[in-house]
């Protein structure tokens, strides 16, 4: 019997033409950070459940670790909030919720007081691949998408038409920025047990993601099939 988020065994859809050349490709993280994904975190209680089921922590410490091995441009689009932020004079329900809990609040857009071991800093596990001096940490992304950030145009400058998507949360976020990444000409493959959503009354947000994966991206792997393209051994020398 097919599981409730296993691939459909006889699709509709025919396979995307897909082609994967790491030498063009970089590893996209959204929001790898303490409030998504730690226990500790201020969303743990409405993402944790998918967070566990999918093993996604430690995915995405395998992509990393592999990504820099094999030499891959890594980059994060990261999830900020200022005080000025909290100016706004609307929201929707999930940026409602957001502002009410200090999701990825900072002192300020000039200085890291308070930032580090914060809700808003990356999860230690990954700090040593993200604090490296060569990851790309692009402006902070604002509702969603990185429309409002420079993500795209710091893959453009290294040349990059290929991403592994991967990170925070499953139908928001990483959602979003597959759509743009895809309307902006990227070829996206996104790695489904890297990712998790939320479980609340509204509905399965992890299940909901999944469906438009299936008809956005190019490619949808796990991270063991991942970890295979990413194998310094099928990057050219």
């Amino acid at each position: 019997m097919t599981g409730l988020y296993d691939e459909p065994s006889t699709p509709a859809l025919p396979p995307a033409n897909f082609r994967f050349d790491p030498a063009k490709a970089a590893l996209v993280l959204t929001d790898p950070q303490v409030d998504f994904l730690s226990p500790e975190g201020v969303s743990w209680g409405v993402f944790g459940e998918s967070i566990t089921r999918n093993g996604t922590v430690e995915h995405i410490g395998q992509l990393l670790a592999a990504a820099k091995a094999a030499g891959l441009t890594v980059a994060v689009s990261p999830h900020y909030y200022y005080p000025s932020d909290h100016q706004w004079q609307f929201a929707g329900p999930l940026e409602v919720f957001m502002h009410q809990v200090n999701m990825f609040g900072r002192a300020g857009a000039l200085t890291l007081d308070g930032f580090a071991g914060s809700g808003a800093d990356f999860l230690p596990a990954y700090q040593p691949y993200l604090n490296d001096g060569e990851t790309v940490v692009a402006s902070p992304h604002k509702i969603l998408g990185p429309e409002s950030n420079d993500l795209v145009l710091q893959l453009r400058k290294r040349d990059v038409n290929t991403v592994v998507l991967a990170g925070m949360a499953a139908n928001l976020c990483l959602e979003a920025h597959l759509r743009e990444l895809v309307e902006q000409g990227f070829q996206v493959a996104v790695v489904k047990d890297a990712t998790a959503g939320p479980a609340v009354p509204e509905g399965d947000g992890y299940l909901a993601a999944l469906v438009n994966f299936r008809f956005l991206a190019h490619a949808i792997w796990t991270t063991e099939q991942a970890l295979g393209q990413l194998s310094p051994a099928t990057v050219p020398a």
